[in-house]
């Protein structure tokens, strides 16, 4: 189901630039005009500029602009909007009318139901019919818009995560982390959302992102120039049976995002999912690990792993240095949470489009709920202890550990890069599935705070690169 925006060209003219810089639109739709039903399909979103004024004979559309519709919100009593998000431009010139536009390629029921929707000014939806004719004669005229097409279709209508299923579990922790730190880093959630099931259910999750089909001409920086992201002749990257995922980030400021997914041992063979990220400028890491609660219960039995996966974090703690300088001060000695995460159990019905509800508890602080009643089984007599939301009177949320990390308020201080490297080969090694992120920059700690502080619509502009080590573990795989 597409939804239509038709604008004068004029208008688009003059909005041009700030779409390229945003790459998101939100437009008025009328609240009658609100999809229902089961079968409406993707929501696709398509851009048209209309230069009609100029032909006196007949109409001169084009299609400028393509995206998916990410939400819906409520201006007005009346009215709702789309926002669209994703928005890309079509990478040439595609014509709507004419002996060769697009529209000819559609029945009379269909073409009719196309110009309702499409009148100059306004935003309407078509039907899912509608979109299928026009998506087989993209495909058909401009195959150059085919990964474009591909890219927002997966955005759009992501596959959905089996809470049921082991290596879907394994997806759903690692896919949380990095949307995580999408967040943390300020970086738009397109750039790593478009994600097909991997080949291998043992690969980690960023083995199955797709990149956005092109480079944002509004990015200075060649991608292909940059460096080699997380030193490319590591032994990770040579053949050595561990897994390796790279995606690197750039956005019209210079900063850049380099996120890798790290494992070296079967699905199985895990023992859990690591978020990690490192602040460059700062020298300082946040490290979260996954745990999953019962849907039902949202608690889980702490067993003697459990206890010994707290103790090595506490020894990770230990990499911590005293401030020194204003900017390293922290709220805290903690750069290690427990993420205690539930997931719904029909995840069909129920998807999680956002970050994963949960707890974010500090693991000094988990160490001591484990020393406390509140955490004592509810069997008399029973030394069980249980973590959840009946077993903490306090945790932080997504968007409150979110702003901290973001903010540099919490995080190691002065922990070199060689340091980060080596206790995430332990992490891995410990059977750790690693998904670690290295943001650079040069802002300085009051450039940070302005721009995670300002209210002004930001840029979306960025580039994407990827680098991927095929090999995983055995050759027979």
């Amino acid at each position: 189901m597409p939804y239509i925006v038709t604008l004068p060209a004029r208008q688009m003219e003059r909005i041009h630039d700030r779409l390229r810089l945003q790459l998101r639109l939100t437009k008025v739709l009328a609240a009658r005009d609100q999809p229902v039903g089961p079968d409406i399909g993707p929501p696709m979103a398509l851009v048209i500029s209309d230069d009609t004024e100029s032909s006196v004979d007949r109409r001169s559309r084009q299609l400028i602009w393509m995206g998916s519709v990410a939400r819906h919100n409520t201006p007005g009593p009346t009215d709702k909007s789309v926002t669209i998000d994703p928005l890309r431009e079509c990478m040439e010139v595609v014509p709507l009318d004419g002996d060769d536009g697009l529209v000819t390629l559609l029945e009379a029921d269909l073409r009719n139901e196309f110009e309702q929707a499409s009148l100059t000014g306004t935003a309407s939806w078509c039907s899912g019919e509608v979109w299928q004719a026009l998506e087989t004669g993209l495909r058909t005229r401009f195959p150059r818009l085919v990964p474009l097409i591909d890219w927002l279709l997966t955005q759009a209508n992501p596959p959905v995560l089996d809470s049921r299923d082991e290596a879907d579990c394994a997806w759903q922790e690692q896919q949380d982390a990095v949307r995580s730190l999408l967040r943390i880093a300020d970086f738009p959630l397109p750039s790593l959302n478009a994600w097909k099931r991997p080949d291998s259910r043992d690969a980690p999750y960023t083995a199955g992102i797709i990149p956005q089909p092109s480079e944002n001409s509004l990015i200075d920086h060649d991608v292909r120039a940059s460096g080699r992201a997380f030193g490319l002749d590591s032994d990770w990257m040579n053949g050595s049976g561990v897994r390796c995922d790279i995606n690197v980030l750039w956005d019209s400021h210079g900063r850049r995002l380099e996120v890798t997914n790290v494992n070296a041992l079967p699905l199985e063979s895990r023992t859990g999912t690591d978020m990690i990220y490192y602040h460059v400028p700062t020298e300082s890491f946040t490290l979260v690990q996954y745990k999953r609660l019962d849907p039902r219960k949202r608690a889980i039995r702490v067993d003697d792993r459990l206890r010994s996966q707290l103790d090595r974090l506490d020894r990770v703690a230990k990499l911590n240095s005293s401030p020194t300088q204003p900017h390293e001060w922290r709220l805290g000695s903690d750069p290690c949470f427990l993420k205690l995460a539930h997931w719904p159990e029909d995840t069909s019905r129920n998807p999680v489009e956002g970050l994963a509800p949960g707890m974010y508890l500090p693991v000094s602080y988990v160490q001591l709920l484990l020393k406390s009643d509140c955490t004592r089984g509810s069997q008399k007599g029973s030394e069980a202890r249980l973590l959840g939301y009946d077993h903490a009177e306090r945790h932080l949320v997504g968007a409150q550990f979110v702003d901290l990390v973001k903010e540099g308020l919490v995080g190691t201080v002065g922990t070199t890069r060689e340091q980060l490297w080596s206790m995430v080969k332990r992490r891995v090694s410990q059977g750790q599935n690693v998904l670690v992120a290295e943001e650079h920059s040069s802002e300085s700690a009051h450039d940070r705070q302005k721009r995670n502080r300002s209210r002004s619509p930001k840029a979306g502009a960025y580039a994407h690169k990827t680098y991927r080590q095929e090999t995983i573990f055995d050759s027979d795989q």
